[in-house]
């Protein structure tokens, strides 16, 4: 029993603080993988490729380690960010599968890899992750759900037609949604928890997508580099002045 208690410490209690990280991390997903693949003019293949490296080798240092680190793991769920931008990318425009395609093919693989999950380890709750075995299954499903998140986020902001002030207000408007629920219904914590978790990177994207398009795309121009910057200092900031603790084992 000690050991998926040492287990369960390196992922971390889900607060109001861990929800603001989460959002900010998503959106330096956003800026910090477009300036790879665009600013820098590598492209979605090669973006994809160093992100999927610095995410592999971000996993495996989040697994090996024997404790929480909140600097361990937010390195590694921006890891999860900056590689699904630059995938979802790939496969809605280099693959050109288009958003509504990839967002389907995503959503597939996203909840094949919920049911594998519950199947394996008879519950899919962050509380749960107890094993190596619990935490591939967690990054995997995370993977899958940034990935998503970019291609749901760039689908209703252009193909849909709502700008990205526009998709911010209903992807917003449906993560508070969430909140009432949590508060005023019996929906299972856990469901709630992977719904938010997905709603928040579409979130991150079109304000990440806002923030450094041009003014007459309805963004702010900020450059992709300045907007980064300005957000890992957020992240630093919000990781000093809130603790975070770890979440407490579900036996």
């Amino acid at each position: 029993m000690e050991k998926a208690n040492n287990a369960i410490v390196k992922v971390p209690e889900v607060t109001l603080a861990f929800w603001i990280i989460k959002i900010a991390a998503t959106t330096l997903g956003e800026t910090g993988g477009d300036a790879v693949s665009m600013s820098m003019n590598l492209g979605y293949l090669i973006g994809t490729i160093i992100f999927a490296a610095v995410f592999l080798v971000a996993v495996v240092a989040q697994m090996r380690s024997e404790r929480f680190s909140p600097a361990l793991y937010w390195v590694t769920i921006i890891a999860t960010t900056t590689v699904g931008t630059t995938l979802a990318d790939f496969v809605d425009r280099s693959l050109g599968i288009g958003y509504a395609g990839g967002s389907a093919l995503l959503v597939f693989l996203l909840l094949t890899s919920l049911f594998i999950w519950y199947r394996a380890m008879g519950s899919v709750s962050v509380t749960t992750v107890s094993s190596s075995k619990a935490e591939v299954f967690y990054w995997v499903t995370i993977m899958f759900s940034q990935t998503l998140g970019t291609a749901l986020g760039d689908w209703t902001a252009d193909t849909a037609g709502l700008g990205y002030s526009g998709a911010a207000l209903i992807f917003g408007g449906l993560l508070l949604a969430l909140v009432i629920a949590y508060y005023a219904t019996e929906i299972p914590r856990t469901l709630l928890f992977w719904a938010a978790f997905i709603l928040t990177r579409p979130l991150g994207a079109v304000v990440g997508d806002f923030l450094d398009k041009p003014i007459a795309n309805g963004g702010l121009a900020m450059s992709r580099y300045n907007a980064s910057i300005a957000l890992v200092a957020f992240i630093l900031v919000c990781g000093s002045v809130f603790r975070q603790r770890p979440a407490e084992a579900s036996h």
